[in-house]
C-alpha cells in the first residue's frame, strides 16, 4: 500500500460523514433510552459513534486490502464486547425487568454493519436502514401498543394473506381457462387479494383507534371493511337499552360508512381500469357529497346527545374460507357478464349488477372494470356499476327498515332516497 493510496477523496470523506450521523443517530435515541431507565443500557452516544467508526474504518481497510478479513474481524470484535457487557450488566439487573433483552446489542451490531455498508459505497442505503433502525428503537411504546391490540386470530389472518399474495397468486396461471374467457385465476386471485386488503386496512384502523372513540371514526373505518357490518351493527344498537337516544349519531355513522363504500368502488375501479373513473366520477360524487350532507348535519344534531358507544362486531376481514368464497361469486359475475355480453348484449349488464348489489358492490365493481378494460363499453361498465351501488344502497336501507328503530328508520329511508336520486340523476344527465 503506497502513500498515494492513502489520500482520502471527497466521495469517502462523505461515506466516512454518512457513517459516522448513523452512528450518532442511533446513539442518541439509546442515550435517552439509557436515562430513562437509570443507566441500565449497554451504550450511549459515544458508544454507537465508535460502533458505527469501527464498522466504517474496517470496511474502507478490507477495500484497500480486497480482503473481508478486516471487516470480519471487526464485527466479531464487536459483538464480544457487547457480549460481554451484556454478561455483566444483567448480572446486576433483575431478571424480573420488563425491559431486560437484546435489543441495544443488536442495534450495536447493526450499528456496525450500516457504518461498513456506507464504505462499501451504499451511503444512501446505509442512511435509510440508520434511519429505520433509529424509528424502530424509539417507537418501542407505539410498536408494543399495536401488538398488544392483536392476537392470534389476526396474526393467522395475516399469514394467510400473505400466504395469498406471495405464494398462492405467482402460482396460478395468467390466462383464461373458460370457453367465453372471462375466467383467468391469477387476474380472479389478484382481485380477492385487493379487497382483502382494503378490507384488512380498515378493520387494523379500527383496532389501532379502537371503536369506542364514537361512532364517527367507526363510521368510516368500519365502512372500509364492511358497510353492512356497519350497518347490521349500529341499527342492532339503535332498539337496545340506551340506543332509542343515539338515533342521530349511529345514522351519522351508517351514513359515512356508506360513503366510504362509495370512495373504495372509485378506489377499485382506479386500480383496475382507471380510464373508467371519469365515466363514474359524477354519479359516485354525487352520492358521496349528499352522504357527507347529510352526516354533517346528523352529526350537528348528535352532539346535543351524550354519546355512550360500544365496539362495532368486525372480525379480521380475511381468512381462506372467505377468501375462496368471494373468488366464487365474483367468477359467478364475471360469468354472467360474459354469457349476457354474447347472448344478450342490450341491456342484460345492468340486469346482472342489480342482482350482484343486492349482496355485495365490489364483485361487480372489479368484473365491470375488467370488462371496460378489456374492450367493453366504459358507459355499460359505469352504468352497472352505478346501478350496483344503487341497490347495495337500498338493500342496507332495508335492514335499517326490519331491524332498527323508529327514529332510525325515518332518518335513514330520507337520507337513501336523496342518495339514490342525487346518483341517479347524475348518471342520467353525465
Amino acid at each position: 500500500m503506497d502513500g498515494g493510496s492513502l489520500a482520502l477523496d471527497p466521495m469517502v470523506a462523505r461515506d466516512f460523514a454518512v457513517a459516522l450521523a448513523i452512528g450518532g443517530l442511533i446513539g442518541v435515541e439509546r442515550e435517552l433510552r439509557k436515562v430513562e431507565r437509570g443507566g441500565h443500557e449497554v451504550g450511549g452516544i459515544r458508544t454507537f459513534l465508535l460502533f458505527s467508526l469501527i464498522g466504517a474504518v474496517a470496511a474502507w481497510l478490507s477495500r484497500q486490502m480486497a480482503s473481508p478479513w478486516p471487516l470480519a474481524l471487526a464485527v466479531l470484535g464487536v459483538s464480544a464486547m457487547i457480549s460481554v457487557s451484556y454478561a455483566v450488566l444483567h448480572r446486576r439487573v433483575s431478571a424480573a425487568d420488563e425491559d431486560a433483552g437484546l435489543t441495544t446489542e443488536a442495534a450495536a451490531v447493526a450499528t456496525t454493519l450500516l457504518g461498513a455498508l456506507a464504505l462499501y459505497g451504499y451511503p444512501d442505503l446505509a442512511g435509510a436502514l440508520g434511519i429505520l433502525t433509529a424509528a424502530l428503537l424509539a417507537f418501542k411504546r407505539p410498536i408494543h401498543g399495536l401488538v398488544g391490540r392483536l392476537d392470534m386470530q389476526d396474526l393467522y389472518a395475516g399469514l394467510k394473506l400473505l400466504i395469498a399474495t406471495f405464494i398462492v397468486l405467482p402460482l396460478l396461471p395468467d390466462r383464461a381457462l373458460d370457453p367465453l374467457g372471462a375466467i383467468n385465476p391469477h387476474e380472479l386471485w389478484l382481485l380477492v387479494v385487493l379487497i382483502s386488503f382494503l378490507s384488512l386496512i380498515g378493520y387494523v384502523a379500527v383496532r389501532l383507534l379502537g371503536t369506542g372513540r364514537g361512532t364517527v371514526l367507526t363510521g368510516i373505518f368500519g365502512g372500509m371493511t364492511s358497510s353492512t357490518a356497519v350497518t347490521l351493527t349500529f341499527a342492532r344498537r339503535s332498539v337496545e337499552r340506551g340506543g332509542e337516544n343515539q338515533s342521530d349519531a349511529l345514522a351519522c355513522g351508517i351514513v359515512l360508512a356508506w360513503g366510504v363504500m362509495f370512495l373504495r368502488v372509485a378506489i377499485e375501479v382506479t386500480i383496475v381500469h382507471a380510464p373508467l373513473l371519469p365515466a363514474l366520477v359524477t354519479p359516485l360524487a354525487a352520492m358521496l357529497g349528499v352522504a357527507c350532507a347529510a352526516a354533517f348535519v346528523l352529526y350537528r344534531r348528535s352532539r346535543r346527545v351524550p354519546e355512550h358507544p360500544r365496539a362495532i362486531d368486525l372480525r379480521n376481514p380475511f381468512s381462506l374460507t372467505a377468501a375462496i368464497k368471494f373468488a366464487g361469486v365474483f367468477m359467478l359475475v364475471l360469468l354472467a357478464v360474459a354469457v349476457v355480453q354474447r347472448w344478450a348484449p342490450a341491456r342484460g349488464e345492468l340486469v346482472v349488477a342489480a342482482l350482484a348489489g343486492l349482496t355485495d358492490v365490489d364483485a361487480i365493481t372489479l368484473s365491470m372494470a375488467t370488462f371496460a378494460r378489456d374492450g367493453g363499453a366504459a358507459a355499460t361498465a359505469a352504468q352497472a356499476i352505478a346501478v350496483a351501488t344503487f341497490t347495495n344502497t337500498i338493500v342496507k336501507c332495508g335492514l335499517v327498515v326490519g331491524l332498527a328503530s323508529r327514529a332510525l328508520r325515518a332518518r335513514l329511508v330520507g337520507v337513501t332516497g336523496a342518495v339514490v336520486a342525487a346518483g341517479t340523476a347524475a348518471l342520467l344527465l353525465d
